[in-house]
């Protein structure tokens, strides 16, 4: 584990790693055991080799037990480590592991109210390779939080470049239609959180998609879920009402 970034290392010149925000709470790394899984895809999909995982967890451990956390955010980033110019990764030293914390936001009001999203202008590229992952590259959610507090949006749905329904700027998202709940597939663009991941687990009737915006018609609920917030019912889209009730009551069942 380091506190110092080298101005060689990969993650500050290209973006090179992946990282998982974690939830504190009363001292307990939330939903750990799914981030360490998001960890280790992410660190075999881009063969970034991480010696003793355990080592990870440790650190996290002691992190939360030195500064005392009780309610907060850590972030885990990993980066390939150091290396010489250019982009190949040929001898890069040993990965370089990032432990930092802040503080919570709150999201109380969002999940008594609900968020209103309007449509992103901006469309996600499309790469199958990275699609999923939570890595460092991540200008076009800069560009789309820019995007937000131009517009005055307190949050955006984003498609992708082939027009594919695929997130929210920081959050994925599930909708409604007909008695049941769908989250887009996400094997195009977007990062798979670990919320959605403890949903999908449990809740085998959730649809795996592939929606277009002409979807969204049928569509009565819907409802934004990460690691940090939980799970946010959304009150409008696009100045739509949709049915908050219906969103807050399948929030309310996973609290």
């Amino acid at each position: 584990m380091t506190n110092t970034i080298s101005i060689n290392d990969r993650c500050f010149l290209y973006g090179d790693g992946f990282f998982s925000t974690v939830r504190v709470t009363d001292g307990i790394p939330q939903l750990w055991p799914l981030h360490l899984a998001r960890l280790q895809h992410s660190a075999r999909q881009l063969a970034i080799d991480i010696a003793d995982w355990h080592q990870v967890t440790n650190a996290v451990a002691a992190t939360i037990a030195a500064e005392q956390l009780t309610d907060a955010v850590l972030k885990i980033q990993i980066s390939r480590g150091d290396g010489l110019r250019g982009y190949s990764p040929a001898g890069i030293a040993p990965a370089s592991i990032f432990i930092s914390h802040s503080q919570l936001p709150d999201y109380r009001q969002w999940q008594r109210q609900g968020v209103n999203l309007l449509l992103a202008e901006l469309r996600l590229a499309v790469q199958p390779a990275l699609a999923g992952l939570k890595h460092c590259n991540r200008l076009e959610q800069v560009l789309l939080k820019q995007e937000a507090i131009a517009r005055q949006a307190e949050d955006l749905l984003v498609c992708d470049q082939q027009g594919f329904i695929t997130e929210a700027i920081a959050a994925n998202l599930f909708m409604h239609r007909a008695g049941r709940w769908y989250t887009p597939e996400l094997t195009r663009a977007g990062v798979a959180g670990v919320m959605r991941s403890q949903l999908l687990a449990r809740h085998a009737d959730i649809g795996l998609v592939n929606w277009q915006l002409s979807e969204l018609a049928t569509v009565d609920a819907m409802v934004l879920t990460n690691a940090l917030m939980g799970l946010v019912p959304v009150q409008s889209y696009n100045n739509q009402p949709l049915n908050l009730t219906l969103a807050k009551t399948w929030c309310n069942g996973h609290l």
